[in-house]
Parts: structure tokens; sequence; C-alpha cells
């Protein structure tokens, strides 16, 4: 098995229980709600819990991870003997990567004899898992630090990303739509299907009238782009609702004659909800393009 440590941070919203199997370290972003001082860390909540606090109406801000705690983490694993590789949540959503990149290159001139490599994979949410899930195997089947970091940064644009949320407001909250669109699209039902651009950024891409439309777009994006219709990995996140994230999987195996269900359904963890709410559901797989 090849020596090194792969860490991640808890924008990929794969569990810490799972990570922990697949032996990866992982950093915690933060959030406060904010009408009390507490800050949490990204797992310290129930995600049930967070978004019936969110439906209720409370208001969630969120932290990035400080390149310290990277520092920190790394250096133990440096310690141990091993490289490190750290994939990181987009740069075109949260400074939590530029964090891990500084610590990773302070460290460089401390341990000249490591390697020590930061990757963006200009992912969010289970896409960000889904790399992860991806360089496990990559270090588990025997290759280096260095062909595993190559190949994410080679196929990143490959990863597609694409989801719908249930309420604007959230949106209209970050700054994505304005108060208006926002107001004309809940009166409406209007529901956005939008994706991760080829920068890391969220993009908004088309409108239909209805959840129900939502779910079946994502599936109709998946068939169009998936790069192995029928056996290709399938990555899910569902923000408290999983009845929906089943239906896609129906959707999808409707439209293509895909037998398999998806390989992993993930909550979406209560820093990325704190941006998009409850109800936000989101599909990640490798296509043609993004």
């Amino acid at each position: 098995m090849s020596n090194f440590a792969i860490f991640t941070d808890s924008g990929c919203d794969i569990s810490l229980d799972v990570l922990a199997k697949w032996d990866v370290r992982c950093a915690c972003l933060s959030f406060k709600f904010t009408d009390e001082d507490t800050v949490y860390l990204n797992n310290e909540l129930p995600t049930n819990e967070f978004y019936k606090a969110m439906r209720a109406g409370r208001q969630a801000k969120t932290s990035a991870v400080n390149s310290e705690t990277f520092r920190m983490m790394f250096e133990e694993a440096l310690k141990e003997g091993k490289d490190v590789l750290y994939l990181g949540l987009s740069s075109g959503i949260s400074n939590t990567y530029a964090a891990g990149h500084l610590a990773a290159e302070q460290l460089k001139a401390e341990y000249p004899d490591r390697k020590i490599l930061a990757v963006d994979p200009l992912s969010a949410s289970a896409g960000l898992g889904m790399w992860v899930s991806i360089a496990v195997e990559m270090r588990d089947a025997g290759k280096t630090i260095e062909e595993t970091a190559k190949y994410i940064e080679d196929n990143r644009l490959s990863m597609c990303h694409w989801f719908t949320v249930d309420d604007l407001v959230y949106l209209k909250r970050g700054g994505r739509i304005s108060p208006a669109v926002a107001f004309v699209g809940g009166m409406l039902g209007i529901k956005p299907v939008m994706h991760v651009d080829n920068d890391g950024h969220l993009a908004n891409v088309n409108k239909v009238r209805g959840r129900r439309a939502a779910i079946r777009a994502m599936a109709e994006r998946y068939a169009a782009l998936a790069k192995d219709k029928e056996n290709g990995t399938i990555f899910i996140s569902q923000a408290d609702c999983l009845a929906d994230a089943e239906t896609l999987v129906a959707d999808i195996q409707a439209l293509t004659g895909r037998t398999k269900g998806a390989d992993h359904i993930t909550d979406v963890g209560t820093v990325i909800g704190s941006h998009s709410g409850p109800g936000t559901l989101a599909l990640f797989f490798l296509g043609s393009e993004r």
C-alpha cells in the first residue's frame, strides 16, 4: 500500500465514520446561528435538527478551516513518516482550500524529504467526496501520491455537479439570486437546476416549474452527460429529503436502463446546507463535460 495520508475537509459531505473506514483524515469547517454565539463544527449538530431549525427561520453563517488547523493535522502525519495529499472544498466556494494549500507550502520547507501535495478538485459536497473515494481506491491499489494527484487534477472537470433547492430564500441570502426573483419564483413554484462550473463556482443553468420537474431535469442531465450510464459511480447528497433522492435514482434508472442504485447517498452537511437550505438535492458523476 502506498505510504501517504489522505486529508480532506467537511465540505465533502461524507460522514466522519465513513471517512474513518477509508482511512481519511478530515478538517471540519464550522458554523453558527446568527441568533446565538455558539460555534459548531460541521458534524456537531445532527443534520435533521439543523434543518428543522432552518425551517423554523433560523439563519446560519459559516467559517472556513484556518491554516494552523491544517498545519497541525498535516504535521501529525508527517511525523508518522507519511506523505500528505489534501483534497479540498472548491476554491470557487470557500477559502478553506487556500488555507490547506498555505499550510502545505509552509511545511514543505520543514520536511524536505516528504511529499506534501494540495489539490483543488473544484468540487463541493459529495462531488468532493467522490474524488476522495477515488483517491482512496488509487492509494489502496498501490498508486503513488503523484499518480493520484495528477489523475484528479487532469480529470477534475469531468466531475459533474447537478443540484436543485427547495426554497429560493437561501440562494437570495447568499446573493445568488435577487430578492425579486426569489419572491416571484416562490410564488410560481419555480425551482432552479444548477451546477458547479469549470471555475468551481455555483452556476444557474435553467429553471423549471415544480420540484418533480427539477428532479427529472437532473436525471436527464445524467442521461446526457454520464460517461458510463449503466455502471458509472453515482453519489447523491440530500438535505432532509431522502425520498427525493430515491426518486432521482428511479428516474435515472428509467432513462438509462441502469439497474444499480446510487453508490452513496449522503447528507448535505450543515456548512453546505447553511447556504443551500433544507430540501437541497445534488447529483454527482463523471461525465463528458461539466
